[in-house]
C-alpha cells in the first residue's frame, strides 16, 4: 500500500534570521510537499524562501496564524499536514519521526516539550504554567490525555479538520484541534520535542492576550459539548 503523502507547512512573519538557520537543516526528502505562507514579511524573509530551491510560497489574505492555516488547508492535497515554526522552536528532526507516527494509523501526532527526555528553553515562568494550566484543563473537561496541547510543532490527517467540523474557526487552532480531538475520541499520540530558544526577532504571542483567547475557546467549546450531550441524551430519550 502506497504510504501517505504530507506537506510540511511552515507559517512566517519576519523570520529571516530563524528561516536562515533553520533552512539547511530540512532535507527536502522527507515530505512530498513544503508550503511556506507568508503574512507580509519586511526583513528579508520572501528573498530568502524565493532563493531556497524546494518548497512553494503562499502569500496570505487575512493576517493571523489561524488565517494562515486556513488558507493553507486550501492548497494542499496531501494526506499528512506538518506544522512547523520558522523561529527556531521547532527541531527539524521532528518532522520525519511525526510523519512515521502518523503512518502507524494516527489521526494526531503531537511532539510534546512535556514529555520525559524533550523540555522547552524558550519557556519562562509564565508561559511554562500557562502551558501545563491549559493542558490540564483540556484533559480534565474534555478527556484528553495530553502533555502538551497547545505546540505548533504536530502533524494531523488533513481530513481530520472536516471530521472535526473546524473549518473556518477563528480560535486558536492548535488547542482548537486538541480539544476536538479529544471530544471525538480520535487516535492521538505524542512524541518528545524539545524546543530550543528562538532564534532572532521577537515573540509574537502575547501571553496575557493569548491566554485569555485560550480560557474563552475553552468556555466555548465546554458548552458546545454540552450541547452536544444534550442532542444525544434527547435523541437516546425518543428512542425508546
Amino acid at each position: 500500500m502506497k504510504a501517505a503523502t504530507a506537506t510540511l507547512v511552515i507559517p512566517t512573519l519576519n523570520e529571516h534570521d530563524g528561516l536562515k538557520v533553520i533552512l539547511p537543516q530540512i532535507d527536502p526528502r522527507w515530505v512530498d510537499d513544503i508550503l511556506f505562507v507568508d503574512g507580509t514579511s519586511t526583513d528579508g524573509t520572501l528573498d530568502l524562501i524565493r532563493g531556497w530551491a524546494h518548497g512553494r510560497l503562499l502569500l496570505q489574505k487575512r493576517p493571523g496564524l489561524s488565517n494562515a492555516y486556513w488558507e493553507s488547508l486550501a492548497v494542499i492535497d496531501s494526506d499528512i499536514v506538518v506544522t512547523f515554526s520558522p523561529d527556531g522552536n521547532s527541531l527539524p528532526e521532528a518532522i520525519p519521526a511525526l510523519i512515521a507516527k502518523m503512518r502507524e494509523g494516527y489521526d494526531m501526532v503531537i511532539a510534546s516539550r512535556y514529555l520525559p527526555g524533550a523540555g522547552s528553553q524558550d519557556d519562562d515562568p509564565v508561559t511554562a504554567f500557562g502551558n501545563w494550566m491549559f493542558t490540564r484543563a483540556i484533559n480534565l473537561l474534555f478527556g484528553g490525555r495530553y502533555t502538551d496541547s497547545l505546540v505548533i510543532l504536530r502533524a494531523y490527517r488533513r481530513g481530520l479538520i472536516e471530521e472535526l467540523e473546524m473549518s473556518g474557526e477563528t480560535s486558536d487552532f492548535e488547542p482548537l484541534l486538541s480539544i476536538r480531538c479529544a471530544v471525538h475520541e480520535k487516535r492521538v499520540a505524542e512524541i518528545p520535542g524539545k524546543e530550543p530558544r528562538r532564534i532572532g526577532g521577537i515573540r509574537k504571542m502575547s501571553p496575557l492576550g493569548s491566554g485569555w483567547a485560550i480560557v474563552v475557546l475553552i468556555v466555548r467549546e465546554w458548552l458546545r459539548l454540552l450541547r452536544l450531550k444534550g442532542r444525544r441524551g434527547e435523541g437516546a430519550c425518543r428512542s425508546i
